[in-house]
């Protein structure tokens, strides 16, 4: 690869040897003349990989990448990979399309490739799988059998739609309350629809809906309906009612101020298609991702100079959504102006979501802090008084004449955000959230459960995580009152029973017979170890060395600069094709389970290792020991690259 092909990737950070090096620092003959005073032999042992370890909702991450690649195929005839990797994705998070677009991906911070050259592009398959099934009409799941059983949902975000979504596969009846006028709470409310498009959000709502989920929108509990009539009508009830007001701002001239107002609301009202004025010189205090959107979205929209949502002849308000209004109104170059108390590169924003904010023209001022704001003789804002700072840990500490104003026309807040408990006063555990214990059980309240922002304001896919969970919580509580303890590694593992019985090669029943081993018995699986749900693998069990430099295949997207911006609503990512998802899936490294490279059969020395019988292979049944001729040198662990292979107790 030329010089400057490289240029834009990321340089390689592992090396098998050090450069004038030309063999290994063992001596395998040694190794293996020695191995007969061993008594351990190779065992297949399943881990959790960090990219699944990683991820809030569990996704299980090398799997579907298993499919992309080819190496996992659809069970049955004539499936496309494509809807067998959805299906997968699914069993953790129904929200692929969305996901892979808006999430910050901590599964590719966690990426074992990283070590390699890059991490793999896993919400790049991501998106492209849901916006292939999006496309292609693909289904979720039915709904399991009906259990008598009713489940109560406050809130149709991505908690309550999740919760919804795998309470219906385990057959619970279940009712959404939604004070909005549409579900998605901060997927349709709290980010523009550049980055959520609504039809695709619509879409992947709405294959949850369709497996039978009731909907009462435009309902809010605590007003419209009480908490004592859900306690009377519904076995459980589930609270994800999200964190929906913003914190203000603690310094002087923020309270009673007009021009004054939080990330919160500025974003639902654009969303909810409401006309704003932001002005000509916005400041948002912040640092998150969501300050970014709300100085995104005020860039976008210029200075608005229409004052009032548009009417009908008959008087009634034009429902227009947020882009609807952006592209109706008058606008004027603006300037937005973005601060932190972080430096710039310690941000809690995505950097790509940082350089797309400074490339669009916003300005970003990082290690600053809030000081308070100047008001006009109207009693508005129109300036904020600020200085630089340093961070004790979470705490601001100014420095000593670094005082400074920045001129604004509107001030908007993106620091944190809490629940809204009006009618709810008894649910607030403090600092208006819920407080729930390690199994989602609101505390004090035995059929009460929550999840997402109400409990920790997070990433929306945290919030799908916890709806996932919690269901699971709330079917264990239904089912006889106990409720199970959590694993170590809760995430949705893979499961080698399972995929046996997908593949219609479940074991034997046992006749309960005491024998001498099972090496040879048909009701058992032999020489597996499954650890996924408590021990994830690092990347020092790896052969790393097997792996070559492949550069990752990136997301192309639409950059706009300046004020090319005002006005701008389209998406700005464009997805990968089909050839660019399947080499991404080339690129995993499958940690923790067999990806077929045939290592251990090639390199064994005494011919112990073999492949399974085609006709009886399955994900992680692969290969096979004979330990009559295994002398446990463990060369097959040595060069396993996926850290599959350890050495355990032979006879």
């Amino acid at each position: 690869m030329a010089m400057n092909e490289m240029s834009n990737q990321k340089a390689h950070t592992f090396r098998r040897f050090k450069e004038g090096e030309t063999a290994a620092d063992w001596d395998l003959e040694e190794k293996i003349f020695q191995a007969d005073h061993s008594y351990k032999c190779p065992t297949y042992v399943h881990k959790t990989p960090p990219c699944q370890g990683s991820c809030p909702s569990g996704h299980e991450i090398r799997g579907w990448l298993a499919i992309a690649r080819g190496m996992d195929k659809p069970p049955v005839e004539d499936m496309p990979w494509q809807e067998y990797a959805f299906q997968r994705m699914a069993a953790a998070n129904p929200f692929p399309a969305t996901m892979g677009r808006v999430c910050p991906a901590p599964c590719e911070a966690g990426c074992n490739r990283n070590e390699v050259d890059d991490y793999v592009g896993i919400n790049a398959v991501e998106q492209y799988v849901g916006d292939w099934a999006n496309e292609n009409g693909v289904k979720l799941p039915e709904a399991g059998a009906d259990t008598g059983k009713k489940v109560a949902i406050v809130g149709g975000g991505p908690a309550g739609l999740s919760a919804a979504y795998f309470l219906r596969l385990d057959g619970h009846a279940v009712t959404i309350f939604e004070a909005h006028e549409e579900l998605g709470g901060m997927m349709r409310y709290g980010i523009p629809g550049y980055r959520t498009p609504r039809s695709m959000l619509d879409t992947e709502i709405g294959r949850i809906i369709d497996l039978g989920v009731e909907v009462r929108t435009g309902t809010r509990v605590g007003t419209d309906v009480t908490v004592e009539e859900l306690e009377a009508n519904y076995d459980a009830i589930y609270w994800a009612m999200g964190a929906q007001n913003g914190r203000p701002l603690p310094i002087p001239g923020w309270e009673g101020t007009d021009n004054c107002i939080n990330g919160i609301e500025f974003l639902d009202a654009f969303n909810q298609g409401y006309v704003l004025g932001t002005a000509q010189k916005v400041v948002v205090v912040g640092g998150g991702d969501t300050s970014v959107d709300v100085a995104s979205v005020a860039r976008r929209l210029g200075h608005i100079t229409q004052v009032r949502q548009p009417e009908h002849p008959d008087g009634t308000l034009i429902d227009f959504t947020g882009h609807d209004v952006a592209s109706s109104l008058t606008r004027e170059g603006m300037k937005a102006t973005l601060t932190s108390l972080f430096p710039v590169e310690q941000m809690t924003a995505a950097e790509r979501e940082r350089e797309d904010a400074m490339r669009e023209g916003i300005e970003i001022k990082g290690g600053v802090m809030p000081l308070e704001v100047i008001k006009g003789e109207d009693g508005k804002a129109i300036a904020l008084r600020m200085c630089e700072c340093d961070m004790d840990g979470m705490t601001p500490v100014p420095r000593e004449g670094t005082e400074f104003e920045i001129e604004c026309d509107i001030i908007i807040a993106a620091i944190g955000q809490m629940g809204n408990f009006d009618g709810l006063e008894e649910l607030d555990g403090g600092r208006g959230f819920i407080d729930a214990g390690a199994t989602y059980q609101v505390k004090g309240r035995d059929k009460h459960f929550a999840g997402g922002d109400i409990i920790r304001p997070h990433l929306l896919t945290t919030a799908i995580g916890h709806g996932r969970v919690g269901a699971d919580v709330i079917s264990d509580y239904l089912d006889d009152g106990d409720i199970h303890r959590r694993p170590k590694v809760d995430v949705h593992h893979f499961n080698l029973l399972r995929e046996l019985h997908q593949r219609g090669k479940d074991p034997a029943e046992y006749d309960h017979q005491q024998k001498r081993g099972t090496s040879s018995a048909d009701w058992a699986i032999h020489n597996y170890e499954d650890r996924s749900a408590s021990q994830i693998i690092p990347h020092d069990e790896l052969f790393k060395g097997h792996f070559e430099f492949v550069p990752r295949e990136q997301r192309k997207e639409v950059h706009i600069e300046g004020d090319e911006v005002l006005g701008n609503f389209e998406e700005r990512i464009i997805g990968l094709t089909e050839e660019q998802a399947r080499t991404e899936g080339e690129r995993c490294m499958s940690c923790g389970m067999c990806f077929e490279c045939d290592n251990c059969v090639i390199y064994c020395p005494q011919d112990a290792v073999h492949r399974v019988k085609k006709a009886d292979r399955t994900v992680g049944r692969y290969v096979y020991t004979d330990y009559n001729a295994c002398v446990g040198c463990h060369i097959c662990m040595d060069v396993c690259p996926t850290g599959y292979i350890k050495m355990g107790l032979g006879e």
